[in-house]
């Protein structure tokens, strides 16, 4: 059930993750999401503005088709409870290195076109960022202390580095997308859990050693496919960032 404090668990959960905890670097566009400076350097946020935000994200994606929607989630640690959220909810998503031309070169055979799109990183992300802002997409994005917001349109300010606190927000994001759409009437009827969404993967790994290498070549003959055929102004590089405020 949701807490009187306005969050979707309990205070404790979210601390326990360490949700709130963000970087030593502070850029401007995140100065509004930070709650105060910790004694050792480490910027922390405001854990209610991330629950407002993250069921609102939940709510408006929920709104879309599935097959609307494109998660990108370039880093292991996202990733994992990326997947799981995919699995659940049917959305799809990138994993891994975004290869350049995915939403803005129609001959890739990778060719995505989404009407909404969801970044793990802005930062590790920048090109799916940049190509989505190009397409004139909405883009939602897990931003941590040390992020710029240029071209997102829903910030949901968070630690998008540990991975207890990617679980907890893939998790709660599934939650209330299954809530919004009428597939579940409560928060009890929903079966999943939070542990889960940390190792959606783990038990993957042994099968896909195996065709590591054969993907991995795959992949890279495709994005020099994809980068070569581009047109020229696509092939320029996303706008360079501005440096953080300490």
């Amino acid at each position: 059930m949701a807490e009187k404090t306005g969050l979707p668990l309990k205070q404790e959960i979210f601390l326990e993750a360490g949700v709130h905890i963000g970087t030593k670097i502070r850029t401007n566009d995140m100065r509004k999401f930070v709650f105060r400076r910790r004694d050792d350097g480490l910027y922390i946020l405001d854990l209610r503005q991330s629950a407002e935000r993250l069921i609102a994200a939940a709510k408006m994606m929920a709104m879309y088709k599935p097959d609307e929607l494109l998660v990108v989630a370039s880093r292991i640690y996202s990733s994992n409870p990326a997947s799981k959220f995919s699995t659940i909810t049917g959305v799809p998503m990138a994993k891994g290195r975004f290869i350049p031309g995915t939403m803005t070169n129609m001959s890739y055979k990778g060719f995505k076109e989404p009407k909404l799109l969801f970044v793990c990183d802005p930062k590790g992300e920048r090109e799916a960022v940049s190509e989505g802002a190009k397409n004139g997409v909405p883009i939602i994005a897990l931003c941590d202390t040390d992020n710029e917001t240029k071209f997102i349109d829903l910030v949901i300010p968070i630690n998008n580095k540990g991975k207890r606190s990617l679980a907890l927000i893939f998790y709660i994001l599934a939650r209330e997308m299954a809530l919004a759409q009428g597939q579940i009437k409560s928060y009890d009827e929903f079966k999943y859990e939070i542990g889960s969404f940390e190792t959606a993967l783990f038990e993957e790994k042994e099968g896909e050693a195996e065709s590591g290498e054969e993907t991995a070549q795959a992949e890279a003959a495709e994005e020099a496919k994809a980068v070569t055929s581009a047109p020229e102004e696509e092939k320029k590089e996303a706008p360079a960032e501005k440096s953080a405020e300490a």
